[in-house]
């Protein structure tokens, strides 16, 4: 069969045909364990048998069973490169182990974005938002363990190509300028100008991702907070302490 007809046959183990919505928590880990069960008699070069095995890790992931979808995502990784496949199809899998090492709180996961950031840049180029989305995740991971020059570093260069490629008020442009906003002010070296810097962008971000997403998505919850800490931190530089005059 085609790429279309089995992309649609595979659809109905995680999307409802009735109101297109996927399928989550529960529901999806059990319609998950169907897929697999349906497939897994399947040679491990097969199409459809990779699609199951991910479609189960999938489904523990989504219900919260972290353990088990990381042993299973290690092994369709395993299988992937067992047999030669194309780095294109290796790369979401790498994504979804990252993603799986950071719920667990495993360090891999830094290491893991990295890889995932450089392979998708060759790959890709940098204008493409498989590259972005890869950048996002790393930068996020290096704030995580506040490796805020590294930071500032990569969203530096990467900012202007979503702002040019995506637009200003993409969700993914919004995220990349709330990370680095949050570097600047954060940062225990931050500079004046930066920290100025940090409570413009912040502000900026807030505003214009709240007129265009609305006040209850996810990006501008997430987002809101972070204009006043950035002015706090800027008061505090230049308030000099009591009895320093």
């Amino acid at each position: 069969m085609g790429v279309n007809i089995l992309n649609e046959r595979l659809r109905r183990w995680h999307t409802c045909s009735l109101c297109e919505q996927k399928y989550h928590g529960a529901v999806r880990c059990a319609l998950g364990w169907a897929c697999w069960k349906t497939y897994m008699g399947r040679p491990e070069t097969d199409q459809v048998q990779c699609m199951a095995i991910n479609q189960l890790g999938n489904g523990f992931y989504d219900a919260a069973h972290y353990m088990d979808a990381l042993s299973v995502q290690l092994a369709e990784f395993s299988i992937l490169r067992r047999n030669g496949v194309p780095e294109e199809r290796i790369l979401p899998v790498q994504s979804n182990l990252a993603t799986t090492y950071l719920r667990l709180g495993r360090p891999e996961v830094l290491q893991m974005r990295r890889d995932m950031y450089s392979g998708h840049l060759k790959l890709r180029g940098e204008e493409d938002e498989h590259t972005l989305i890869a950048a996002l995740n790393y930068a996020s991971s290096l704030g995580g363990q506040r490796r805020y020059k590294e930071l500032k570093s990569l969203l530096l260069k990467m900012v202007p190509v979503a702002q040019r490629v995506l637009g200003k008020s993409h969700d993914l442009t919004f995220r990349m300028r709330w990370i680095y906003g949050q570097a600047l002010y954060k940062d225990a070296s931050a500079t004046l100008d930066g920290l100025r810097e940090a409570v413009e962008m912040l502000a900026e971000t807030e505003q214009t991702a709240r007129r265009v997403l609305g006040g209850a998505h996810p990006t501008v919850v997430k987002v809101e907070g972070s204009p006043h800490d950035a002015r706090a931190a800027l008061s505090a530089r230049e308030t000099p302490p009591p009895g320093s005059a």
